[in-house]
C-alpha cells in the first residue's frame, strides 16, 4: 500500500465493451474508478450501437475504437462473450494499440484471455476466474492463485467482484490509502457475504461440482477450443 504517491491530475480509463460482457466485470470497477480525482471514464466497443451484456440488459458505449482517446489505464472485462471476441481481429488489435500507450493494462475475470490473445500476458503472473485459471498457460502465463496479480504494469483480477477490490488497489497506488479508503467508504463496500464460500477454496465442494457440471466444464471447455482452435 502506497500513502503519498505522485497523483496524476487526469487519468483516463478505457473499458473495453464486448457483447456478452459480464456487466458486473464492468461496472463494479467502473463505480470505483470514476470517483478517483480527475478520473474520465470511457466505455469503448467496435461500434456505438446498445452492447447486450449477460443480465438481460444493454449497455451504450461511449466511444467506438476509432474515437477511443488513448488511456491511462485501460481494462478488459470478462464473459462468456470473451470466447467469441477472441477470434475478433479488430478487438484484438484495439487492445494492443492501447497497451501500448496505457500506464495500467488490467483485466477482470476471462478478460485475461483477451490480454493474452494480444500477446500481453506472456511470461507474466496472471489470475482469473476460479473455474478458467487453468487455462493461463495456452496464453503464456503463469497462474497464480490470487484474487490480484500485480506483475509490472499488468494487473489481472479474479472472477467478476474482485474488479472492485482492484479498482481499489489502483486508486490506492494512484492516489494514496486515503483516497481509496474514503472511496471504498463512499460506495459502502463492507463485504458481509451471507454464506461462506464464494472461492471453490471455501465452499463446499458438491456445491463446487454441481456449479462445475451444469456451467463451467462447458465454458472452460469453449474457452480453451476458442484460444486454441
Amino acid at each position: 500500500m502506497t500513502d503519498t504517491p505522485a497523483t496524476p491530475t487526469s487519468t483516463t480509463v478505457v473499458f473495453l465493451l464486448f457483447p456478452g460482457i459480464t456487466q458486473l466485470d464492468f461496472t463494479a470497477p467502473a463505480q470505483a474508478l470514476c470517483r478517483m480525482p480527475g478520473a474520465r471514464l470511457v466505455g469503448a466497443a467496435a461500434s456505438r450501437d446498445p452492447i447486450a451484456t449477460d443480465s438481460g440488459f444493454a449497455i451504450l458505449p461511449t466511444d467506438d475504437f476509432a474515437s477511443c482517446p488513448q488511456a491511462d489505464i485501460l481494462c478488459v472485462p470478462g464473459g462468456h462473450g470473451v470466447a467469441d471476441a477472441l477470434s475478433d481481429a479488430a478487438t484484438i488489435d484495439f487492445i494492443t494499440r492501447q497497451a501500448g500507450g496505457a500506464r495500467w493494462v488490467t483485466s477482470v475475470c476471462t478478460g485475461a484471455f483477451l490480454l493474452g490473445r494480444a500477446g500481453l500476458l506472456a511470461g507474466k503472473r496472471a489470475t482469473t476466474h476460479w473455474a478458467y485459471a487453468h487455462l493461463l498457460p495456452l496464453v503464456g502465463a503463469a497462474p497464480e492463485a490470487a484474487r490480484i496479480v500485480e506483475d509490472g504494469n499488468v494487473v489481472t483480477s479474479g472472477g467478476v467482484t474482485s474488479g472492485l477490490d482492484f479498482a481499489l488497489t489502483l486508486i490506492g497506488r494512484l492516489h494514496g490509502d486515503a483516497v481509496a479508503q474514503a472511496i471504498q467508504l463512499a460506495i459502502e463496500y463492507d463485504p458481509a457475504p451471507p454464506y461462506v464460500g464464494g472461492h471453490p477454496d471455501r465452499t463446499p465442494a458438491a456445491i463446487t461440482a454441481g456449479l462445475k457440471a451444469r456451467v463451467y466444464d462447458a465454458a472452460a471447455a469453449r474457452m480453451a477450443q476458442a484460444l486454441t482452435g
